[in-house]
């Protein structure tokens, strides 16, 4: 968890020092939250499963930037163990993770689409995504979305949680680790709001970004992709 973060802490240098670097970025990912909206538009449509695909919508690269706070987390990493349940450090455990290796493929986008990152369109997009490649790290992060998904599945389950959940809010604002703390209640919340759909939702997100980057990777048009994933999932 901790080396996740020295890694998150590295790659972030260049956001904070390049400003050009930093709107490039924020556009990005400002377009790749439309993508997932579109990709998952029946889902974000459902009363069932609306607020999980809000959830993934603004979290989905984990929480924000937690580099600055490592050694505060270090020492609540002892609280958050007897206090949250194994699902609720395992949800921290992968979000932190897919916050580095997200930070890491966002960068290498920026540097493929160049200037095109100040209006980007499918095409371009697609061109990028191929020319970073990198299959096996994108293959990671869809993996470390089912493993996140899964764990908040876990969390929603048990008793107790939201109160455990409470009891942390306080010391975690207190070491400046408030956005972490808010991603996993608002992570609890969603998912539990499914009422044990949860697994469902998480296998159908899964299944359509894994088909989306297969296709992308083989060099198929974005557009078609979205529209295809659907029933192929």
């Amino acid at each position: 968890m901790l080396a996740e973060l020295d890694r998150c802490a590295h790659l972030r240098t260049r956001v904070v020092e390049d400003a050009l670097f930093r709107e490039r970025r924020v556009l990005l990912r400002a377009w790749q939250a439309e993508r997932l909206a579109r990709t998952h538009g029946d889902l974000l449509q459902s009363k069932r499963f609306h607020d999980a695909v809000v959830f993934f919508l603004t979290d989905l690269y984990g929480p924000n930037d937690l580099s600055p706070h490592i050694e505060d987390l270090r020492r609540l990493v002892p609280l958050m163990a007897r206090t949250l349940p194994e699902a609720g450090v395992k949800a921290v455990a992968h979000a932190i993770e897919l916050n580095a290796l997200a930070e890491d493929l966002d960068g290498a986008m920026v540097e493929a689409l160049d200037a095109q990152a100040a209006k980007i369109s499918d095409p371009a997009y697609a061109a990028a995504y191929r020319k970073v490649g990198r299959a096996e790290d994108r293959e990671r992060q869809i993996d470390l979305i089912a493993l996140l998904g899964g764990a908040l599945e876990a969390l929603a389950r048990q008793r107790f949680v939201g109160t455990a959940l409470w009891a942390i809010r306080k010391p975690a604002q207190a070491a400046g680790l408030g956005d972490l703390q808010g991603f996993i209640e608002r992570g609890y919340a969603a998912f539990a709001a499914m009422h044990g759909g949860a697994g469902e939702f998480v296998s159908i997100v899964v299944a359509r970004e894994r088909v989306l980057s297969t296709a992308l990777l083989a060099g198929d048009d974005l557009s078609y992709v979205i529209k295809s994933a659907r029933p192929a999932c």
